[in-house]
């Protein structure tokens, strides 16, 4: 596999987080092939997994499975399920937070309303049950995921995700406003500083993700949608050669997205 990206380095920690499509402005991080070194790293497993790896690599398939499981993007028709009302369409209608959300409240969250509305609910009601059960839902016919697009292996990263992985974003943002209002930026500026500067730079504008004349470097991303933000911050974004913060916990992470917010947004 050889697919051009702005590959990130496996040291960045916590805020590395790369949107597939990284904007050429983004020169110093150079454009890279993945190796399979790089590939291996974010596709594959260790041999002995420990539970902070299973449930950020869940949290990686709940975000968009063909990236986080190196697979062709689905070519599919739009999920049979996805409501008339919604927005979406074809591929975008297969990954999990199109329907649930960033949050993982569906409906009752963020996307009560706007362009990612379906009036579906969130995975909420299904934090704790067994994951033999959420994997067989997973292949019901309304989720309808075959095992040719996520195996039973992977499928139970992604159950323990939603079986225990799940936090409670309205701790640190208002759900209704997208306003963060919690963490602690002083400690949020000591790993951002030592950790995530190494490939966003110090004032976190070394890598952009905007189009020509729009910006979008980490503060544009943490004040826009803080909870896309943190829920990559814990599980990393799929795709790319990024570790994550699940293991040192939620309100380290929600402490970094509090500080990243603070950084200049263009």
């Amino acid at each position: 596999m050889t697919v051009s990206i702005k590959l990130l380095t496996a040291g960045a920690v916590g805020m590395a987080i790369a949107f597939s499509g990284l904007s050429a402005v983004a020169q110093d991080a150079g454009d890279y092939a993945v190796t399979d070194e790089a590939e291996l790293y974010f596709s594959g497993a260790p041999n002995n997994p420990t539970e902070p790896w299973l449930l950020a690599a869940g949290g990686r398939i709940y975000d968009n499975w063909w990236e986080a499981l190196d697979k062709p993007e689905p070519q599919y028709f739009t999920h049979p399920s996805y409501p008339a009302e919604g927005k979406a369409s074809g591929a975008e209608t297969w990954r999990c937070k199109e329907c649930h959300g960033w949050d993982y409240k569906g409906v009752s969250g963020v996307y009560r309303s706007g362009s990612h509305y379906t009036g579906i609910i969130g995975i909420e009601g299904a934090a704790g049950r067994d994951v033999a059960e959420i994997s067989a839902m997973m292949r019901d016919s309304v989720h309808g995921y075959t095992e040719e697009m996520i195996n039973d292996e992977e499928m139970e990263r992604l159950a323990a995700f939603v079986s225990r992985g799940q936090i409670d974003m309205s701790q640190y943002i208002d759900l209704a406003t997208r306003e963060i209002t919690g963490g602690n930026v002083d400690r949020g500026r000591e790993v951002f500083q030592t950790i995530c500067s190494a490939c966003h730079g110090f004032d976190g504008r070394k890598l952009n993700w905007g189009d020509p004349g729009e910006d979008a470097f980490v503060a544009t991303e943490a004040v826009a949608a803080p909870d896309e933000v943190l829920n990559k911050i814990l599980n990393a974004h799929p795709g790319v050669e990024m570790v994550n913060l699940r293991a040192f916990g939620t309100e380290l992470a929600a402490d970094v997205l509090r500080y990243a917010s603070t950084l200049p947004q263009e």
